[in-house]
């Protein structure tokens, strides 16, 4: 069972899915692969609303992202992820993970991660288009930052949540130099 949580972003809103383990989804609204498995029949749990204030308590997993959600969006970097719960396989979870690894302010591109995963598994190659197919299943938009992955030209490519967020969040980073989409 999960909660949902609405959240207006300066981007447009998103939605936020939380289980009692951590952040099990954020999505853009209207992005490619929304809502993932987390929302199809009927497994979201109760919905809450942006706004809930944080009491004396530890606050809740839906809180602590509104929280990270709130500086991020303010341009200043989050001293903190709230907890996440990403489910997938083993080579999914294994390109988040390194996602999560990506520093603010910076980027990567899909062949340096293939590189880095082919090396961690033991194999001389990877596949850069497998590493973007796992980029763009991401269910933890943002947090889990697959905005900071570019084309090995340093090109704007694939974001589930459309070309221009992708752009706007790495501005909001002030990340100065990025080539234009093709």
């Amino acid at each position: 069972m999960y909660d949902i949580c609405h959240y207006q972003s300066p981007l447009g809103g998103i939605t936020l899915a939380a289980d009692e383990e951590g952040l099990a989804g954020l999505w853009f609204d209207g992005q490619k692969y929304f809502g993932g498995e987390i929302l199809k029949d009927g497994a979201a749990g109760k919905e809450t609303m942006h706004g809930t204030k944080i009491g004396t308590e530890k606050p809740s997993i839906l809180e602590q992202t509104i929280k990270w959600l709130d500086i991020y969006f303010s341009g200043k970097e989050p001293e903190f992820i709230p907890p996440l719960h990403l489910t997938g396989s083993d080579f999914r979870l294994a390109v988040w993970n390194m996602l999560l690894k990506v520093p603010y302010g910076e980027t990567t591109t899909y062949k340096e991660l293939a590189d880095k995963i082919a090396e961690q598994r033991g194999l001389k190659t990877m596949s850069a288009q497998a590493v973007g197919g796992a980029v763009g299943h991401n269910p933890v938009s943002v947090i889990v930052p697959c905005h900071r992955v570019l084309g090995s030209d340093g090109s704007l490519t694939g974001y589930a949540g459309g070309i221009e967020k992708k752009r706007d969040l790495l501005v909001l980073e002030k990340v100065l130099f990025f080539k234009q989409e093709k």
